[in-house]
């Protein structure tokens, strides 16, 4: 049995997905009800990895677990390392989690303190685990979702500095392996996209699988740090801006573990697009 939490976003949705096709015993766990076109023989448990004691019963009699901070679940909390003794008093022998090429990039970076706490007390869980260092997600283009709709329009900073952002379907592709099969035990895999691409041309792959014209609006630094404000901690914009409009040479470079992992090339950002066009319709 395979335990995921964050079944309901853009990693945890296909990862279950590819485990049931797969015919993996799958528990979805999410904080709200599943959606209703989830996939069919999931069982589902609602818990909260905000408390760690509503995952005891989820994870009782798992064989493998894959552990997806929201958002939200990245500020001071429990221990990190009570969830995974948690786990592995419930029977759980294989760890997979979903961290960030930035704990890896800027060391001590504060937005990801808690990230870098799960690392840790996975490496030191004593369970066989995989670490997954994901890069910018395509899918945070979905931020211009509603501006396109109603405006074909793309506001964004920098528009000219590229990253090789990943589709979240690859990272889950690699979850899933890990998750299933030997020989990852102890790896710590950079996922990225598979060519570094900028704002504007991903604006640009839009408007290809739109079939129309996609207008582009740069916004300056201090204006995209006004919108970020709206939502996010004040420390969390500055270093999600600096990535962004400065990202280091790590943080450009395309990664070979995608392939490596898959046996197949990582998906390009425009595929992406083209799969997650409703949403920009």
């Amino acid at each position: 049995m395979i335990v995921v939490t964050g079944a309901t976003g853009n990693v945890g949705r296909p990862l279950v997905a590819a485990l049931a096709e797969a015919g993996e015993e799958v528990v979805a766990v999410s904080r709200r009800p599943l959606p209703p076109d989830y996939p069919a023989g999931v069982r589902h448990a609602q818990a909260d990895l905000a408390d760690f004691a509503s995952m005891r019963p989820v994870l009782e009699g798992a064989d493998a677990f894959f552990l997806l901070l929201a958002g939200d679940l990245n500020g001071p909390g429990e221990s990190a390392s009570a969830l995974l003794d948690i786990a592995e008093e419930a029977g759980v022998e294989r760890v997979v989690l979903l961290s960030s090429q930035i704990n890896e990039t800027r060391p001590g970076a504060v937005s990801h303190a808690r990230l870098s706490e799960f690392e840790e007390a996975v490496r030191n869980s004593g369970l066989d685990f995989t670490i997954l260092r994901a890069g910018g997600f395509a899918s945070n283009a979905l931020a211009w979702a509603e501006s396109v709709r109603a405006r074909r329009t793309v506001l964004a900073p920098f528009a000219d500095v590229a990253l090789p952002v990943v589709d979240p379907a690859d990272i889950a592709d690699v979850a899933a392996v890990a998750l299933r099969e030997d020989g990852h035990t102890g790896r710590t895999y950079v996922l990225t996209g598979p060519e570094a691409v900028t704002p504007r041309e991903q604006a640009a792959a839009i408007a290809e699988a739109l079939g129309e014209e996609v207008t582009f609006v740069e916004l300056t630094r201090e204006q995209a740090r006004a919108h970020l404000s709206r939502f996010m901690p004040e420390a969390v914009v500055d270093g999600t801006l600096d990535v962004l409009g400065k990202p280091l040479p790590a943080e450009q470079e395309v990664g070979p573990d995608v392939e490596k992992v898959l046996q197949r090339p990582a998906r390009p950002f425009g595929e992406w697009a083209a799969r997650t066009l409703p949403a920009f319709r």
